[in-house]
């Protein structure tokens, strides 16, 4: 078995288990959990080790805190809570464009979104969101170190990472101007859909979006702007085709068994394609937001059925949101990117960089 095979087995391995014990509990919030496995199963990294864990559960606890100190402006003093609300998820943008890891801007994005959305219509809710996601994170990493414990690296595997010396050195931060109009770039995406949730009042039914929407602006944060929506819409189609497809499954057979095989079996085809040797492949990441796309869609709506909701307009109406917030992100970047060019100095400096992971 090769690298590529090994990994590929282990993120459908680990990720289906997460699924069949978040689902066998029934728990609410049961994408989360599996959703953090196959996040960390995705990388062609060695096994995490606890030390690092633990730092990820306190960044993402911090980061759905943050929030919370702007609800009382927010409900209060809607036009200041607002305004205080664009320059906090700017900030997050804007030191992500400046060279601060990826997930840590992601973190802060996710937890101001959650927090303003679902906080503005109930504080229980929020409470309940928070502890939900913290729990659902410490589990899904349990399946992560449990999918490596039972199957570990083969020995004599190289890494997927060269050795420190032969490493080329980081690309310097890009001069804040350019910073700047990337930040401003990806608050035109997040902002607007953000305020609809506020204004709509139903942010607290649909958390999944609001990550969603809170990653793509992330995603745009980079200068490739047209990998970037391509890799954005391709990743939509990915985890729209799978979720309708494994709810056609479970409406004929509707069993936990099932759910879970149709959740390994999506994790064996996608990570054909995300894992290229002892490396990602180069549309590796698509493929990986594609299979989280199709949790997320997924797992909210078998809860509904669980609960004898209307479980399939919920699905299909997560499914449009979706779409159609990674329409929206594409028009929002090609509109703004028309309206504000960049300078000759930001060309020269996307030219260099390498395209987006």
């Amino acid at each position: 078995m090769t690298i590529a095979q090994q990994r590929t087995l282990r993120l459908a391995l680990g990720t289906a288990l997460s699924m069949a014990f978040c689902q066998a509990i029934n728990w609410d919030m049961s994408f989360v959990a599996p959703v953090i496995t196959l996040t960390f199963l995705g990388l062609p990294l060695p096994c995490l080790k606890p030390a690092a864990g633990i730092k990820f559960l306190i960044l993402l606890t911090v980061s759905l805190l943050i929030g919370t100190a702007l609800l009382p402006v927010l409900i209060y003093y809607e036009g200041a809570g607002l305004l205080l609300l664009s320059m906090s998820i700017f900030f997050a943008f804007y030191i992500t464009a400046k060279g601060v890891p990826a997930v840590l801007g992601t973190f802060l994005t996710v937890g101001l979104a959650l927090t303003a959305g679902v906080g503005t219509v109930s504080i229980d809710a929020l409470l309940g969101l928070i502890k939900g996601v913290v729990i659902g994170a410490a589990v899904g990493l349990l399946f992560y170190w449990l999918a490596h414990g039972l199957m570990p690296d083969s020995r004599g595997v190289a890494p997927a990472r060269p050795p420190a010396a032969k490493r080329p050195a980081p690309p310097p931060p890009p001069p804040p101007e350019i910073a700047r109009r990337h930040a401003f770039r990806s608050l035109a995406v997040v902002f607007p859909i953000l305020v609809w949730f506020l204004l709509s009042g139903s942010s607290a039914s649909y958390a999944a979006v609001l990550i969603k929407v809170a990653s793509m602006g992330q995603q745009v944060t980079t200068g490739d702007t047209a990998k970037a929506a391509k890799s954005r819409l391709w990743s939509t189609v990915i985890g729209g085709v799978g979720a309708v497809i494994g709810w056609q499954v479970l409406s004929i057979w509707p069993n936990l068994l099932i759910y879970v095989l149709v959740v390994a079996l999506a994790g064996l085809v996608i990570g054909r394609r995300l894992f290229a040797g002892a490396a990602l492949a180069p549309t590796g990441s698509t493929w990986s937001y594609g299979y989280l796309t199709m949790i997320v869609v997924l797992a909210p709506a078998v809860l509904d059925s669980n609960t004898g909701s209307a479980a399939g307009a919920a699905f299909w109406s997560r499914l449009m949101m979706f779409g159609g917030a990674t329409l929206y992100s594409v028009v929002a970047v090609a509109v703004f990117d028309a309206f504000f060019r960049p300078g000759k100095a930001e060309l020269a400096s996307d030219d260099e960089s390498p395209a987006p992971a």
